[in-house]
């Protein structure tokens, strides 16, 4: 698969950090250009947050933006089967991302069907290549630069890794922890397919309207950098 150079992930606590609501950063995102998104929820999966998930599902789907859910098949699996599915309204369906302690991707793949877009967390080069041969679509590394938005991160590994490990695995390499507008140009250079992005995408004072011009930014800076 492509994927987008630029892969915004919608981090429940950041966006609570800046008082934003998860509808309102997907909705800012899309309309400045992003073609796939990806709802983090470390926390508790309520019905309030559940319904503004199904809010965003509804936006990808309508922007024929691909949509992620990081650790949960089953709501990925109901985001997926929810309301504009069969409709005629243009989308891309809804994926997942796992990570290391989550189910193998064998055991998502049987659950999401073989058409999902599955990816998997790496955190060094024995898991990026074992990675490459799990039923995935993508495998993310990182983190790649000290990062704020994971409790206990994992090692960072530098940019000098990402260009090692590239050569480990075929499949789309996504690399996350860090980037920033000023740093994501050497991490394309180094070999990445698209850089996965949570704080980076959040100005201080998030709104609506900063929100959307940050993700144009964002646009600008790949076709900038030719990526």
């Amino acid at each position: 698969m492509k994927l987008p150079r630029v892969y915004p992930i919608l981090d429940a606590e950041s966006l609570a950090r800046r008082g934003v609501a998860l509808e309102t950063a997907a909705a800012a995102f899309l309309e400045g250009g992003a073609g796939i998104l990806q709802i983090r929820q470390k926390g508790h999966w309520g019905r309030e947050f559940f319904a503004a998930a199904r809010q965003v599902a509804r936006l990808c789907r309508e922007a024929g933006a691909l949509l992620i859910v990081n650790d949960r098949a089953d709501f990925a699996l109901l985001l997926d089967a929810g309301p504009g599915v069969g409709s005629g309204v243009v989308g891309l369906g809804v994926g997942l991302h796992l990570g290391q302690d989550d189910l193998t991707p064998r055991d998502a793949r049987g659950l999401m069907g073989p058409d999902a877009v599955i990816g998997f967390s790496s955190h060094n080069a024995a898991q990026l290549a074992a990675g490459g041969g799990e039923p995935v679509d993508y495998v993310a590394l990182g983190p790649v630069f000290v990062t704020d938005s994971k409790r206990n991160p994992d090692p960072v590994l530098g940019v000098e890794e990402i260009r090692r490990c590239r050569l480990l695995v075929e499949k789309p390499l996504v690399a996350i922890g860090g980037i920033t507008l000023r740093n994501a140009g050497e991490v394309w250079k180094a070999g990445a397919d698209s850089v996965a992005v949570i704080g980076g995408l959040l100005p201080e004072r998030a709104t609506a309207q900063s929100l959307r011009q940050r993700m144009e930014e964002w646009q600008r800076l790949q076709k900038a950098a030719g990526a």
